[in-house]
């Protein structure tokens, strides 16, 4: 059976192990990969469309526009951007470290793009089509589970998208009532994202990008459990849930 998948930010690792995972499972599909940075997957046996986007306001109509001409209907999208720290800044450690470029520049990569690109895909939603919607959070966007504190932009970027996805449920659930929007929580993945922190993870807790994309592509096709049409499920990378 043919599906469509859309893709953002597959320039990331784990959108890029998925990318070939999807070949290798559902080789009759069309893939549809988006991202601000070249794609290179001529060749893998499945058919692949790369769109540029730069997630401005004008590029991600130009998405739209383009999607409308090439697709009827979609069954799967994944939201892989994401930002944790770039040159000179990191994760906060206390209250001074606060930087307010920092914070915006992750609200902005965390929070925003992602429901940007729901706002992209909205007119190829329907009633008759199941589709998944998903966005990687993280398991420390999770108000309840904070007990370490620290890394407040990180830590509010994702929540804030939490909150996005889990209102967009809501309205969601009105427009497209097959479409189950989903959190996916990765775990430390061993990406560019994780290098710096990675001293302080057993080896055994460090997971691959392969096992991610394995593991989160897994998890959607089993939603029953987690379904409910106004909430995203929220979930790690072994499918259990998370609390708000």
């Amino acid at each position: 059976m043919s599906l469509t998948y859309v893709l953002f930010g597959t320039s990331s690792d784990i959108a890029k192990s998925y990318v070939r995972y999807l070949a290798k499972t559902k080789p009759l599909s069309h893939v549809i990969c988006i991202s601000s940075k070249p794609n290179d997957f001529a060749d893998l046996p499945i058919k692949v469309t790369s769109l540029y986007c730069d997630y401005s306001e004008q590029s991600l109509k130009k998405i739209t526009n383009k999607l409308k001409t090439i697709v009827t209907s979609l069954n799967q999208v994944i939201v892989f951007n994401g930002l944790l720290h770039y040159d000179n800044h990191a994760p906060e450690k206390k209250i001074e470290d606060i930087d307010a470029n920092y914070f915006n520049t992750l609200m902005k990569a965390n929070s925003l793009t992602p429901i940007l690109c729901i706002q992209a895909i909205l007119p190829l939603l329907s009633h008759n089509t199941p589709c998944t919607i998903t966005a990687l959070s993280a398991r420390i966007g999770s108000i309840n589970d904070n007990q370490l504190g620290g890394w407040y932009s990180y830590r509010a970027s994702k929540a804030a998208l939490n909150m996005l996805f889990k209102t967009a449920a809501i309205e969601i659930t009105r427009r497209a009532k097959n479409t189950q929007l989903v959190l996916f929580h990765p775990g430390t993945t061993d990406t560019k994202l994780s290098k710096p922190f990675q001293k302080n993870i057993n080896k055994e807790n460090l997971l691959t990008p392969d096992f991610v994309a394995q593991s989160l592509f897994a998890q959607l096709q089993n939603l029953s459990s987690q379904a409910d049409s106004n909430n995203p499920a929220y979930i790690d990378f072994n499918g259990q849930p998370i609390s708000w």
